[in-house]
């Protein structure tokens, strides 16, 4: 019983530990976030680094998230003679919940694990600590530019992820099953509320984007410097980011959508 108690208590501790390091490389990543406005080239690189590479399979994905959006939409719409309000329901789908959240799950998987591989592989290659050497701060330098680059890329990647997913709803309703397309439109424009849709989507993609990056940044700078190291820091970056983001998304739309 006291051997339970005692690798509770250690675990317990560990984690607590843990939780106190990951708040405090938080603070110190605002605390140097002034070289963001001194070199904004620096957050630019990153934010096309990190956004343009991982267009192609957000935009994809947008567009078959699309396509089955218009299938099962029309499907459960037509049992009760509401085939008309399928773009109203391809367009909240996406704007409040699935183009933030899946966006946000491809970017844990995608620039997430490429962003704690890239710190990884600098730490055991020893490249940061001769920054430290050479009197250059290597949080300031490297990690805070990645840290304001995925959290800008988040919003604007969930955006090109709805847009192409309600594009693909369209081609799937109007022009494969034969919904009428002034129907379509006007219903969406009339039903989806800028600020209560758009702008929470919006807000649901930047917490995401900060507890992403966050959680990836963080993981390559506590990895340890060999190969293994680095592998199990990219898996803990996926897992640890995913369900971050499915936390998040609940307790966000608890508060976003509960009146």
């Amino acid at each position: 019983m006291s051997g339970s108690l005692q690798k509770l208590g250690y675990y317990t501790r560990t984690r607590l530990a843990m939780l106190g390091f990951f708040a405090r490389f938080f603070t110190t990543l605002l605390a140097r976030s002034s070289i963001v406005l001194q070199r904004p080239r620096l957050v630019s690189q990153q934010i096309h680094f990190i956004g343009n590479y991982s267009l192609l399979i957000i935009t994809v994905s947008g567009l078959f998230v699309g396509f089955v959006l218009g299938l099962q939409g029309y499907y459960t719409l037509n049992r009760y003679g509401s085939e008309e309000a399928l773009g109203l329901l391809v367009a909240l789908s996406l704007t409040r919940e699935l183009g933030p959240v899946i966006t946000a799950l491809l970017f844990a998987g995608r620039a997430g694990t490429s962003l704690t591989a890239e710190i990884g592989l600098m730490k055991a290659g020893e490249q940061l600590a001769a920054m430290e050497v050479m009197a250059v701060d290597p949080i300031r330098r490297v990690l805070v530019p990645r840290f304001w680059g995925g959290i800008i890329a988040m919003p604007v990647l969930a955006a090109v992820f709805s847009m192409v997913g309600i594009l693909g709803g369209w081609v799937v309703g109007v022009l494969l099953i034969g919904v009428d397309t002034g129907s379509f439109w006007s219903q969406m424009q009339d039903g989806v509320d800028i600020w209560k849709d758009v702008a929470n989507g919006v807000l649901k993609s930047v917490v995401f984007g900060v507890a992403v990056t966050l959680i990836a940044l963080y993981e390559g700078w506590q990895s340890r410097p060999t190969p293994e190291g680095v592998a199990r820091a990219t898996t803990r970056t996926v897992v640890a980011g995913s369900l971050s983001v499915l936390g998040l998304d609940f307790l966000l739309t608890a508060l976003m959508f509960s009146n």
